[in-house]
């Protein structure tokens, strides 16, 4: 009976107790693919969800990153014509009185790269941040309608 984990009590009286209970027990551990083997940026990375869309005077990107205060996100514009997101979600401080049911939020850096087109005003770009979102606008160039003169046919 002791080699099976007490799911009633906190009672554990071996090894296997302590390996199998289902609040320490995690299958993957040691497989060398588990997360705790990834770096912290890269697991986080897919977590900043990104959209693009370009309306008639601008390209709109909107960034979810919530729980993050503007001065925690980097908006940049590199080797002329990349958009950099990039920044950093700090752990939570744990503290040893504490009891962890559930850790899902992820923690560590971010980083997006978008390579505009060349219509896009980089010298424009401006940058808001309102309940959670990002929203990095980059104006476009106006396109000149090309001067169309008509020509009056004789004969």
């Amino acid at each position: 009976m002791a080699m099976i984990p007490s799911l009633f009590g906190r009672r554990r009286s071996n090894f296997f107790d302590d390996r199998f209970s289902p609040d320490v027990w995690y299958p993957f551990k040691d497989f060398p693919f588990s997360s705790s083997s990834l770096s912290r940026e890269t697991s986080t990375m897919v977590n900043a969800l990104v959209d693009w869309k370009e309306t008639p005077e601008a390209h709109v990107f909107k960034a979810d990153v919530p729980g993050l205060k503007k001065e925690e996100v980097k908006v940049e514009v590199e080797e002329g014509r990349v958009l950099q997101i990039s920044g950093e979600r700090n752990e939570e401080k744990e503290e040893r009185k504490d009891t962890w049911h559930r850790v899902e939020r992820s923690s560590g850096k971010f980083l997006r790269r978008f390579r505009l087109p060349e219509n896009a005003k980089v010298d424009q770009v401006k940058a808001a941040m309102e309940n959670g979102v990002l929203t990095v606008t980059v104006p476009k160039v106006e396109v000149k309608k090309p001067d169309v003169k008509s020509v009056e046919i004789s004969g």
